[in-house]
Order: C-alpha cells, then sequence, then structure tokens
C-alpha cells in the first residue's frame, strides 16, 4: 500500500519542500549558469507531463507542502499549463500549502494571468542588471524590457514577486545598492546570491565570486540592517533596511554554509531526485515510474525510493570558494537541476 508517512532523513530533518525541474531549456543563456552553446536533452529523456504530476502527487502523499516549479525556463515548457493547472487541485484541497515558480520573466506577460487564475500567488523572477548592456552580457539576451514588462505583468495579476539577483563582481557589483531600492521601492524582496561552482561555463568564476559578506559589509557603511529570524523555506538568511523599509535576501553557499535546516530535495526533468544542490547522490525515479506493473506497484516503488533518496540526503553540500582553474564542484549546470 502506498504510504503517507513523512519524509524523514537521517539527521531527523523533515523534508516538505521540493523544486521541480520542468526542463532544461532556456531562452537565455546567463553567463555563470551554463555555456553560450548548450546541448540540451532530447524529448525523449524526459518526463512527461503526466509523469510529473505523478512524481508531485506521491511528494504530497508524503507530507510534502511546497512545491517550486524551475527550469530552465519552465515557461519554455510546451503544456506547463496543463502541469500547473493539475498540481493546482491540491492547493484546493489544502494538501499543498503552495505552488510557487521561478522564472527568467521573459514570458511573464503571457502566463501570469493563467497563474495566478490556477493558484499561484507568488513567482521568484531572475534579474541581474537594471541597465540594458549590462543585462544584455550577463544574459547573452538584449531583453530587459521584456522582463521588466514580465514583472509589472505579474504584479497586475495579483502575483507577489521576488527578484533573485546573482552578485558579480565584474557585472553588477557597484550596482546592487540601486537594485535594492529599485525592488524594495517597488514593493518587492529581492534575494543576493553568490554564484554557484556547478557545471562547467564559458569563463572562469573566479573572476565573478562576490562574497556577499563583503557586500554586506559596504551596504552597512551607509544603511542600516537588522537581522530577522522569519524564513521563507529556501536557503536565504534575511534583512531588514532600514533606510528603503524592503526584506533583503541573502543566499551564502560559499561564504556561510546554509544546509543545517535543509528541508528541500530537487527533481530533475529526467527524473532524477537530487538530495542536494552540491552532491551528486541521486536516485531515478523515471525508472521507477516507468519500470511499474501497475498503479499500486508504481506508488509503491516510488515510496520505497523516496525512502532511499532520504537516507542519501548528505549533511551539508561539498562548495568550497572558487579556486582559479579548478573543475566545477559538480558537472550539472545550473539548468539541469534547477534554480
Amino acid at each position: 500500500m502506498a504510504s503517507s508517512a513523512p519524509l524523514i532523513d537521517s539527521f531527523g530533518r523533515r523534508v516538505d519542500y521540493v523544486r521541480v525541474s520542468v526542463t532544461d531549456r532556456c531562452n537565455l543563456r546567463c553567463t555563470y549558469c551554463m555555456s553560450e552553446e548548450m546541448t540540451f536533452l532530447p524529448r525523449k529523456d524526459l518526463l512527461t507531463l503526466e509523469e510529473l504530476e505523478l512524481v508531485c502527487a506521491a511528494f504530497i502523499r508524503r507530507g510534502v507542502r511546497h512545491l517550486r516549479l524551475t527550469g530552465g525556463e519552465p515557461l519554455m515548457r510546451r503544456g506547463i499549463m496543463e502541469l500547473v493547472n493539475g498540481l493546482s487541485r491540491h492547493l484546493e484541497s489544502r494538501a499543498l500549502d503552495e505552488l510557487t515558480l521561478t522564472t527568467n520573466g521573459v514570458r511573464l506577460p503571457e502566463f501570469a494571468g493563467p497563474l495566478a487564475a490556477a493558484g499561484v500567488r507568488r513567482v521568484n523572477v531572475s534579474l541581474d542588471s537594471l541597465d540594458r548592456a549590462t543585462f544584455a552580457r550577463i544574459a547573452r539576451n538584449d531583453c530587459l524590457d521584456q522582463v521588466l514588462a514580465g514583472i509589472e505583468a505579474a504584479r497586475d495579476a495579483g502575483l507577489k514577486v521576488k527578484i533573485n539577483t546573482v552578485a558579480l563582481k565584474r557585472d553588477n557589483h557597484g550596482e546592487l545598492p540601486e537594485l535594492i531600492r529599485w525592488a524594495h521601492g517597488k514593493g518587492m524582496d529581492i534575494t543576493l546570491i553568490e554564484t554557484m561552482p556547478l557545471g562547467v561555463v564559458d569563463e572562469d568564476r573566479t573572476d565573478q565570486f562576490l562574497s556577499l559578506t563583503d557586500v554586506r559589509r559596504e551596504l552597512e557603511s551607509f544603511w542600516t540592517l537588522t537581522d530577522l529570524a522569519e524564513r521563507s523555506g529556501g536557503p536565504a538568511r534575511y534583512v531588514r533596511v532600514a533606510e528603503t523599509g524592503g526584506r533583503l535576501g541573502l543566499i551564502t553557499p560559499l561564504t556561510h554554509n546554509f544546509c543545517d535546516n535543509c528541508r528541500r530535495v530537487r527533481l530533475t526533468c529526467t527524473g532524477t531526485l537530487y538530495m542536494c544542490l552540491g552532491q551528486d547522490s541521486s536516485v531515478d525515479l523515471r525508472h521507477v515510474l516507468r519500470g511499474a506493473p501497475d498503479d499500486a506497484g508504481r506508488d509503491a516503488a516510488l515510496d520505497t525510493a523516496l525512502d532511499r533518496a532520504m537516507q542519501l540526503k548528505p549533511k551539508a553540500h561539498d562548495f568550497m570558494l572558487p579556486v582559479r582553474g579548478a573543475r566545477p564542484a559538480v558537472a550539472r549546470h545550473m539548468s539541469m537541476t534547477g534554480g
């Protein structure tokens, strides 16, 4: 019989948050995320939308309360609203507390309304610069205007928007205060993220790594930052900026390990379940889905696989401060695992 027991790892942490990558494809080529010439997965390797919904349902049955759809760029997945609408029934039944999305915002003018209608209440939008030339250099696509239009479309649809910004020494270091003022001026939270050593890209990340410990010290030279106890379910630590009134998140995988209370796992679009962004231990759920003789067998096999995954979840990631010429901590790109 299918289990409804909560998912508890070997360190006693209850896993109730799953990030689900629905595609490895993206309409941008951000320099810190992927190479300019990427080879994407063939369609046959991807879980179907029905399979993605089945796995999500298994997680929800085992006590997962938060689902975040990611990519690549999730709004690039053909038929994505079929999946969103299918998952929204768990919001209606209150088995799921929250269904959210991380996006680059380019396609939000088209999708913001349908997402809100399906019960999505907030989205994270990746935005690394408000300067058109800088944005185009980082994203390798001159589409800042579309992203800004997408943010406004989301806000107009009633979605709460949080901005995610990767802190880059050469590209946006000096612009970070302006980005924070802009986001807070529109009533949006913003989170700064240290660049992470995932996958081989076209430049040495050492050149772009920016310590958020140093950034915070700089911000405190002209702003008053107060630590907040509140958490959003992810790895960010939050501060209140007195002068703007807004909330600022800091994600520091390299300068400050954030793993102590980790309750997240990540499912890729191929059905590989990773228990940690910074390690390679995984469980193949696609094989489980496609090898089961019937629905009951599938559910039981999924439960067994999820229980095995909990025993593989590490205490912490293996990210280290960047060393020039070093290989990335893991070979897969962020676009594969999901942001």
